[in-house]
């Protein structure tokens, strides 16, 4: 079993103050593969003080030399790739091709995006014209918590630990628990780029304790978080009273909407995109809403597709449909099934229990 209980903080792996453990469960298996210490607020004290005091220098650092690590770090995450892609595809699921070639391959296009933006983005430029006198100074923020979903692990930590380091930002972050292994190994990347002491930290734990604390700390300037509607709320309240700068990316789906006119393919692209990652994914159709006149069409389309997908275990190659991340997440789907049919909805594949 991988033990990933230590957090790094103020460019060491030390050991936690709380001593709150959490087993990481391979959705695929129901087996327990990892352990991860949920932090307290004590060790949210000890990670936002380590950025707050890197931040003064890593502010001021050249943008060549900030460009030049996000180089050691692109070059060391594309090293671990694999190591990466294991990892994700054991703690939430995700059927291990689609964990290469999507999940962390998401996170290495961040990482370059971060770089190219870098290069030629103006920290300082006129106002109106060079004569004026006047100027406009972008400044980095200051000490930023990143909270990140599991969904698509390396997606989100990138996305975000990327620019706010390329900005100027010092980073405290906090993985899902139910994904934490993926950034752990993050973690390790960017300590094998050279990040500064206290530029990067990373601390486990619950929304309830690590992430409440982060989003309320009174030396944390940005939270940016993404997950359900009902934590984004509850962020923003605790980031009230600090007036901090606050991000969120928050759940909801649009609907897929097929007319008459659309093309052969439409339905077969909406239902293998909303199978994609098992449907864990903010912009996963999960409805569909389709013109009279291709209505029936639109279902036997949906059906055949259904009935075609193979499901098979995480760890095993090829095209296939993985489980769900967790038992709640098992569950959720099973209720939403029922009620479709408690509500007089026709089920054409699958069903409870499947």
């Amino acid at each position: 079993m991988l033990d990933a209980t230590k957090f790094y903080v103020d460019g060491s792996w030390i050991a936690p103050i709380s001593d709150a453990l959490r087993d990481v469960q391979n959705p695929s298996t129901e087996e327990v593969f990892a352990q991860i210490t949920l932090g307290s607020a004590i060790d949210v004290d000890l990670a936002v003080a380590a950025a707050r005091a890197a931040f003064p220098v890593w502010s001021k650092t050249p943008k060549a030399d900030r460009i030049a690590l996000l180089g050691r770090v692109v070059s060391a995450y594309e090293a671990r790739s694999e190591d990466l892609a294991q990892a994700i595809s054991c703690e939430m699921g995700a059927p291990i091709a689609l964990a290469r070639t999507d999940q962390v391959s998401a996170g290495l296009r961040h990482l370059k995006a971060a770089i190219e933006v870098l290069r030629d983005f103006r920290f300082e430029e006129p106002l109106a014209n060079e004569t004026c006198g006047h100027r406009i100074l972008r400044e980095p923020i200051g000490v930023c918590a990143l909270i990140t979903p599991w969904n698509w692990p390396m997606n989100q930590v990138a996305l975000k630990v990327a620019p706010a380091l390329a900005a100027g930002c010092t980073v405290v972050l906090k993985p899902s628990e139910v994904a934490p292994v993926s950034a752990y190994i993050f973690a390790e990347i960017l300590e094998e780029a050279g990040i500064p002491a206290g530029v990067f930290n990373i601390v486990n734990g619950d929304g309830p304790v690590v992430g409440a604390h982060l989003s309320r700390h009174p030396d944390v300037e940005m939270v940016s978080f993404t997950g359900s509607t009902i934590a984004g709320k509850t962020i923003a309240r605790n980031a009230a009273d600090t007036v901090k700068r606050v991000t969120l990316e928050l759940g909801g789906k649009g609907a897929n909407i097929i007319f008459a006119d659309a093309d052969d393919g439409a339905v077969t692209r909406g239902v293998e995109h909303y199978f994609r990652n098992s449907g864990q994914s903010c912009n996963a159709p999960t409805r569909m809403l389709v013109e009279r006149s291709r209505y029936n069409e639109a279902v036997y389309e949906a059906k055949q597709i259904a009935g075609k997908t193979r499901v098979a275990s995480s760890e095993q190659e090829g095209v296939h449909l993985g489980p769900v991340a967790m038992e709640a997440q098992w569950n959720k789907v099973q209720n939403l099934v029922q009620k479709g049919i408690d509500e007089g909805a026709r089920l054409v594949a699958g069903g409870v229990g499947k």
